[in-house]
């Protein structure tokens, strides 16, 4: 019989190897990604953003425990920003119409699916009007959505004259189907329920969830947590109302936070929150040094495009990090690429975010460009801008800090070397569009030409 010490000494190795074997597995296993992106909710809204109005302590405890981003911007309003965070392109390369996707084009979910994940979108869609494949079409294995309504309500079939409701009693469309049963019931908590059946069904293998949310968005209405959520108290304005939402927002980002670790996820999933465009111009919000924020969405300016972005993933994003340098939605799809292991394409635009988040702030780009028109026929608005000087595409130059309604442009040689610094960068840019009137609107309004479309 051998010694005592001897056999002590070879069942410690064993437990020792078999722990090495475990921490190796789980060092290897490919991360997931939770993407969230709130609808209609500027960077004014959140407490880690400075609030005092609103209390998001989930997103709060996300930001804390990872990276804030203050200078995140989106497109200045939903299809133009849902187009660009999907396909990682400035939207006049592939920007089709207000409300449709080129399903043709790569999107995050596809490349994704090239390096074997599992995909699933749920929340609002508002990308295919009339095709409920379309989700499936843009790389998505499963979706749980609203809002397939026609182009033209006049002309579309009846199943699809209305988006119907989002909120109470919400029209859903689960893989194809018409979701039944929904009478009395809140859509933000059947969605955010159907992506934690999913998180539980797929915590064996990779996934990327992508969760664009039906809240905040108007109508401004009760939540299930509102004081008046069976009968709504008309003495109750839209603020107190959207202040509601807000909370029920960053409640269901702590719901869905709590499924991933209930699921032994949490760890290994990256979790990103976000906002698609500034706040509804109907919501004015109490904020520290400016007496109150008006929201801008559908403007350019910080109120319309400036939003939160907030970064998380244990062990994997230093805690407690401010992150000042701007970034933008093409961002996106290079960072998920990055995150799932795949190579970049040449094709994005944006550059990955996570050699940043990780602490490497060398890696920082610096400046956002952005071509945004509602309706993509023109006149498209352009601009660069870095953390402080904004050139927009017609020459108009804002320092933004001290000029935050961009109300006084920057004439003369003051700021005449940002300009030129900027302007290197834009006409870079604008060179490599492909579309000529594109090129020529931009260049007839920088010259003095008039805007609008070009003229025949």
């Amino acid at each position: 019989m051998p010694p005592r010490r001897l056999v002590i000494r070879f069942v410690l190795m064993l437990l020792l190897s078999g722990l090495y074997s475990l921490s190796t597995v789980a060092a290897t296993k490919k991360p997931n990604v939770l993407l969230i992106m709130a609808d209609d909710v500027g960077f004014e809204c959140y407490s880690s953003y400075g609030s005092e109005f609103y209390k998001t302590p989930n997103i709060d405890s996300l930001a804390t425990g990872g990276a804030r981003f203050t200078q995140a911007y989106s497109q200045p309003i939903c299809t133009p920003t849902r187009v660009k965070i999907m396909t990682g392109k400035y939207n006049f390369r592939n920007y089709m119409h207000f409300g449709e996707l080129d399903l043709t084009q790569p999107t995050f979910a596809k490349e994704a699916k090239k390096e074997g994940y599992r995909t699933v979108i749920a929340g609002k869609w508002q990308l295919s009007p009339e095709n409920l494949n379309g989700p499936h079409q843009a790389g998505f294995d499963e979706y749980y959505l609203w809002h397939f309504q026609g182009l033209d309500p006049k002309q579309a079939p009846e199943e699809f004259k209305n988006k119907g409701s989002r909120f109470k009693s919400p029209k859903l469309y689960d893989n194809g189907k018409l979701v039944e049963g929904t009478e009395g019931k809140y859509g933000p908590d059947m969605v955010s329920d159907y992506l934690c059946d999913f998180f539980k069904r797929n915590k064996e293998q990779p996934f990327v969830a992508y969760y664009p949310m039906i809240l905040v968005h108007n109508p401004f209405d009760p939540t299930p947590d509102s004081p008046d959520w069976e009968k709504m108290d008309k003495k109750r304005g839209s603020l107190e109302h959207f202040r509601d939402m807000v909370h029920y927002m960053d409640k269901v980002v702590g719901k869905l936070v709590a499924s991933l670790e209930e699921n032994g996820l949490r760890e290994n999933t990256l979790v990103i929150v976000t906002g698609d465009n500034g706040t509804n111009q109907g919501i004015t919000s109490p904020f520290p040094g400016r007496g109150g924020i008006k929201g801008g969405k559908g403007k350019t300016t910080d109120a319309g495009n400036r939003v939160a972005f907030v970064a998380n993933w244990p062990g994997v994003i230093p805690a407690e990090q401010e992150i000042d340098t701007p970034i933008d939605f093409a961002d996106l799809l290079p960072t998920i690429v990055d995150t799932v292991g795949g190579s970049i394409p040449d094709y994005a635009d944006g550059q990955s975010l996570l050699p940043i988040m990780k602490g490497d702030s060398s890696r920082a780009r610096g400046w956002v460009f952005q071509s945004y028109n509602r309706g993509s026929d023109g006149p498209y608005v352009s601009f660069v801008r870095d953390a402080e000087w904004k050139l927009y595409a017609d020459g108009r130059l804002f320092h933004v800090p001290a000029d935050w309604l961009e109300e006084h442009p920057v004439e003369g040689k003051v700021g005449q070397m940002h300009r030129k610094r900027l302007g290197i960068i834009l006409s870079g840019i604008l060179d490599s569009a492909p579309d000529e009137k594109f090129v020529t609107t931009v260049r007839a309004r920088k010259a003095g030409q008039g805007g609008g479309k070009k003229k025949k």
